[in-house]
């Protein structure tokens, strides 16, 4: 849920809007749950979120065990990430979180 002080993206350019509503609505649950955990376990941020899955990949420690997929986890969290810097948006102000 949006707070009233905080600044977004919403609304702020009608193309750039319906490109990022097509986008979410394209999203698989999979792409979804990314955005949630990132949002709820991350600070919003994909970094700390790729970290802990390649060091999984790498039998090193890491934080949260996210899916056994942990490749396909990868390239959703980067498609994301790219779209989210091409249109200058953050996904989990669109993705209702639980």
């Amino acid at each position: 849920m949006e707070k009233p002080n905080e600044k977004n993206n919403r609304g702020s350019n009608t193309a750039v809007k319906r490109v990022v509503d097509d986008f979410i609505a394209g999203l698989s649950d999979e792409h979804r749950m990314l955005v949630v955990l990132r949002a709820q376990l991350y600070s919003g941020k994909w970094e700390p979120m790729l970290d802990d899955l390649n060091n999984r990949l790498a039998g090193k420690p890491y934080i949260f065990k996210l899916v056994n997929r942990i490749n396909d986890d990868i390239e959703r969290i980067q498609e994301m990430r790219k779209f989210e810097t091409e249109h200058n948006v953050d996904l989990t102000e669109y993705v209702e979180l639980p």
